[in-house]
Order: C-alpha cells, then sequence, then structure tokens
C-alpha cells in the first residue's frame, strides 16, 4: 500500500514542534503545530491549506507569521484551527502589522479561525481586502470532536491539560483506494489526474451505477466505463491510513485516558517527549511528558508506529537515550496489553 500521507516533522527532536502531512499526488497539505517553520520550502509553506494549533506558546505559534507573509497576494483560503483563545490570539497577531495597502492586491488571502471550546467551535473570517479587520461576528458550531471533514478524510481533535487547554490532533484516511497496476493495462488506461476524480468518486459514495469517464490528454480520446465495475478491476479498498499527534501535556490520569483512546488504532503516532523518566518530578512541574510516559502511552494505545519528539535541550547529544527510553516502554506496554487481551 502507497500511504496516502506522508507526515514528516518540520524540525530536528530539539527544536519547535510541527508535523507536514503531504498529501499524494496533490498539491496540498495539512499542518499540525505552526512553530518555526523556515525548514519548509515556500512551496511546500503554500500547499497547506489547513493549519491545525495546539496552543500558542511561542514555540507552536511564531510561524503564523512567515505564512502569512508567503500567502498575501495569493488567491488564497487559510483555514486555522486553535485552542480557547485563539480568535483574540490570532487578531493581536494581525493588528501588529499596518495593512493600509492591503486592499491593492489583485488575489485576496482569506483566513477562517476557529477556536476549539469542549462542546463548540467559535468561528471568524478575516479578509486580506478588510486589512484584516473581522468580518461579521463569530459563529457558533457545534463541536464533538471532529474538526474539519470531506469524503476522503477527516481530522479530530481532544483537549488535553497543560496547565491551558492544549489540543491533540489525528488525521484519518475514510479507507484506503489502492490501484491494481495490472487492472490498468488491461484496460489500456495509464495513471494520470482522472485517478484523483476516480478516488473521489469512490470516497463520495457516488452511486456504482454512475458512468464514469476517464479523460487523457486531447490526442487521445476519452473512455467511458461504469463506475462500480471499473473499480472492480482496477481498486482494492483497505482501511484508512491514521496519523495521530499529542504535545505539551501533563503525565495525568486523565490526560492519559484521553490519549490513549484517542490515539488508539494509529498508524503513526508523534508524541512528546520532553524529559528523561529520572526527570519525572521537573516534568510534571512543567507539565510535559516523560519518554518512558510517551512510550507507555503509545503502548497502550496499540499504535503501529511512534515517534518522539520535542526535546528538552538538556539533553543534548543524549536523543538516542531518549528515544530507547521511549522504545523500551512502548514494546513492554504493548506486550502487556496483548497479554491482558488473550486472557
Amino acid at each position: 500500500m502507497r500511504p496516502s500521507f506522508h507526515p514528516r516533522l518540520i524540525n530536528g527532536p530539539f527544536d519547535d514542534p510541527g508535523l507536514f502531512i503531504p498529501f499524494q499526488f496533490q498539491n496540498r497539505a495539512v499542518l499540525f503545530d505552526l512553530g518555526d517553520i523556515n525548514d519548509l520550502t515556500p512551496k511546500d509553506i503554500l500547499k497547506i491549506s489547513h493549519i491545525f494549533v495546539s496552543h500558542t506558546h511561542m514555540d507552536h505559534f511564531i510561524g503564523f507569521d512567515r505564512l502569512l507573509r508567503l500567502s498575501l497576494g495569493r488567491e488564497k483560503h487559510l483555514s486555522i484551527y486553535g485552542p480557547p483563545g485563539f480568535l483574540k490570539n490570532v487578531e493581536g497577531k494581525l493588528a501588529g502589522y499596518t495593512w493600509n495597502l492591503a486592499d491593492k492586491y489583485n488575489y485576496p488571502l482569506r483566513l477562517q479561525i476557529s477556536e476549539v471550546h469542549p462542546r463548540y467551535t467559535l468561528c471568524r473570517q478575516y479578509r486580506c481586502r478588510d486589512r484584516f479587520q473581522p468580518f461579521g461576528d463569530p459563529v457558533e458550531q457545534p463541536f464533538s470532536g471532529i474538526l474539519y471533514e470531506e469524503p476522503a478524510f477527516r481530522v479530530a481533535a481532544v483537549i488535553l491539560d497543560h496547565n491551558i487547554p492544549c489540543l491533540g490532533f489525528s488525521i484519518r484516511e475514510r479507507f484506503h483506494v489502492n490501484i491494481i497496476t495490472d487492472g490498468l493495462k488491461a484496460l489500456g488506461l495509464t495513471p494520470g489526474p482522472w485517478l484523483t476524480e476516480f478516488k473521489q468518486a469512490l470516497y463520495s459514495q457516488t452511486d456504482p451505477a454512475s458512468k464514469f469517464e476517464v479523460k487523457f490528454d486531447r490526442q487521445k480520446p476519452a473512455k467511458h466505463f461504469v463506475l462500480g465495475a471499473l473499480a472492480d478491476e482496477i481498486a482494492r479498498i483497505t482501511p484508512g491510513q491514521k496519523i495521530s499527534y499529542i504535545t505539551d501535556v501533563v503525565y495525568s490520569a486523565a490526560n492519559s485516558e484521553k490519549i490513549v483512546e484517542f490515539a488508539k488504532g494509529s498508524d503513526h503516532l508523534f508524541i512528546e517527549a520532553v524529559f528523561l523518566d529520572q526527570d519525572r518530578e521537573l516534568a510534571n512541574k512543567k507539565h510535559h511528558l516523560t519518554a518512558r510516559q510517551a512510550g507507555y502511552l503509545a503502548g497502550t494505545a496499540q499504535v503501529k508506529q511512534v515517534t518522539v519528539f520535542h526535546f528538552s535541550p538538556r539533553y543534548m547529544g543524549m536523543e538516542e537515550q531518549l528515544r530507547q527510553e521511549a522504545t523500551t516502554a512502548y514494546e513492554s506496554s504493548w506486550s502487556s496489553k496483548l497479554k491482558a487481551q488473550s486472557v
């Protein structure tokens, strides 16, 4: 299976958190956290359509300015989500600049900002042509865990405790469409943009009896198929990919229960491991996880792969020790979970 999402941490484990998630065969990406994004190319930054910010400590939000600067003068719609108080945080950022020339841009940028509360979100728009003054009143919408959804995937959030509300995120594919190369050849088809349309038709649950047109370039005539029959020949449906992201949380019973339930079934969990377990009292005081705690949570959630990050600079040169502590705890808790299930 060729995965649809290709997540990668933007920075090294001692630097600002941020997970860049580009989509296979699409000029598009989403971003979990908005710290220093200078290691992303402008081309990559301009792929981003949706940004999900865990909280607004500087190392998670300082990249807003670079994102905004690269997006100015472009016909672009950015959706950005954050914790309680996020609207004021964004308005404060926007108010720090002078926008007297903003209405001169031919391709106006539009920001849709959403502030996440336990049972609702508050959404508000800010348009470049209006010099980023708030457009209308905040709109309240119900929230029950899903922040954003399209036919192909959804992004969920959980509210955790970092001595302030802090959001964890996951992106989950509805299901995965594997293209069978031999099936394409048998029908005389070649890969192309039409495959994206084909997959979208499946994600949208289009009537299998409907007609589907495979378009080629102008020199080759289009071919027509019944959607369901075409899917039988060229597609194999498998469970969708799930990527989860947890950072800046204190190790507590409430947080642990939420994280395990939220991350359960993840193909890949990215989770902070700020301290070694020998410094767990300091970790608790700073409202962060140790590597051992991170590994234990990952194993208990039975995620398939775990990556730890957001290491404290006090451990510079000791990153392998942090990773090993997390790996040992992950393997141990995974094994214990399996034994408990078999009893």
